[in-house]
């Protein structure tokens, strides 16, 4: 009996932006049909038109109704479109929202469904993609409401470093009002559990970033750090999470310190992408940590200066596809083990939950 192969569903993204493109070069390399069974969810149409601009019309997607349809030895595609689709490379339009919302519904529905294993998502343009139906800075939050997820994180992940952050896309002035004890200690404990159960690290050891320079100097250039952080940290390290911290953020990425801990929790967006985009531009992943379903996207956006030019890089993206199939991979393996005691009680003796 042939063994199930993982069934990844695929977002397009922003018809307007490089989606199309690094799907195609991803999906060209026919490796990849040995892994899993890709269903895009997009428009045959405007997979047509990239494939042209992009000279490879010897790649062709196979196109079915449904993922229960795919064919596991093809590339497949669904229509969730109307054929009155335009492109207009490089241009946000309100057309290409809509078309990657669409996307977007017919994805989680076939997540709720079971007809599709993981999903990775192209990256979207967040103003166009606005809607009544969608109202979220981004794919994350997205996610969390419609699988009804409260504690949730944006991890980006690469070989160097993974990094979450307390505070994602928000201005950056609503930040320190964020920054509590109970989000950071619920951070920590979603980053926790996703290192042991999608990483398969056991004892994950945790740094935790400073929210002011210098980690605020002793209280000298700010107090949350020994007001909020430090409790968050004590109070993981009671529940036998290995948090250290909190770091000033400058001295422990330029020194290298990061190389020591397995995930990194930074306070607020660009304290942790900055450093992450730095040594991972074109490999890194987006992962969303603590759904009940699993979640990839390539770390770029839309880059619609790059769109149909033919060389945006598809690193990033394929990339998110491993990641998605290798955590599917390590929760099943996790559940396994966890169903026998003798496993279990190894597991917990070390440092699992």
């Amino acid at each position: 009996m042939e063994q199930h192969k993982i069934k990844v569903g695929i977002t397009h993204g922003d018809i307007n932006g490089i989606g199309y493109e690094v799907i195609i070069k991803a999906l060209a390399d026919s490796r990849i049909l040995e892994m899993c069974t890709p269903v895009v969810y997009g428009s045959p149409k405007v997979a047509a038109y990239y494939r042209k601009a992009m000279d490879s019309e010897i790649f062709t997607f196979n196109q079915v109704n449904t993922a229960k349809e795919a064919n596991p030895k093809r590339v497949n595609i669904i229509n969730c479109m109307n054929d009155d689709v335009r492109v207009e490379l490089g241009k946000s339009t309100k057309q290409a929202g809509e078309a990657a919302l669409a996307a977007l519904a017919a994805a989680v529905r076939d997540l709720k469904s079971g007809e599709i294993d993981v999903v990775v998502t192209a990256p979207i343009n967040k103003e166009n993609i606005q809607s009544d139906s969608f109202h979220f800075p981004g794919h994350t939050d997205y996610f969390a409401k419609e699988f009804g997820t409260k504690n949730f994180l944006m991890l980006m992940v690469s070989d160097i470093l993974k990094v979450g952050v307390v505070t994602g896309h928000i201005a950056l002035s609503q930040v320190a009002a964020l920054i509590t004890k109970e989000r950071i200690l619920n951070n920590l404990r979603v980053l926790h559990k996703t290192m042991l159960e999608d990483f398969s690290i056991h004892k994950p050891r945790i740094a935790v970033l400073g929210l002011n320079p210098h980690a605020g100097d002793g209280g000298l250039i700010g107090d949350e750090e020994q007001r909020i952080i430090l409790p968050a940290i004590k109070q993981a390290n009671d529940e036998g999470i290995i948090a250290l911290g909190p770091y000033p953020a400058d001295g422990f990425f330029g020194s290298g310190e990061f190389k020591k801990f397995d995930a990194t929790l930074a306070m607020f967006h660009d304290q942790g992408l900055i450093p992450f985009k730095s040594f991972a531009f074109e490999s890194g992943v987006n992962y969303t940590a603590g759904l009940p379903i699993i979640r990839t996207s390539p770390g770029h956006g839309t880059a619609y200066s790059l769109a149909g030019t033919g060389t945006a890089s598809e690193e990033s993206f394929r990339n998110a596809l491993y990641l998605a199939i290798d955590v599917f991979e390590n929760r099943k393996r996790y559940s396994a083990l966890t169903k026998n005691p003798l496993q279990r009680h190894e597991i917990d003796r070390t440092g699992g939950e």
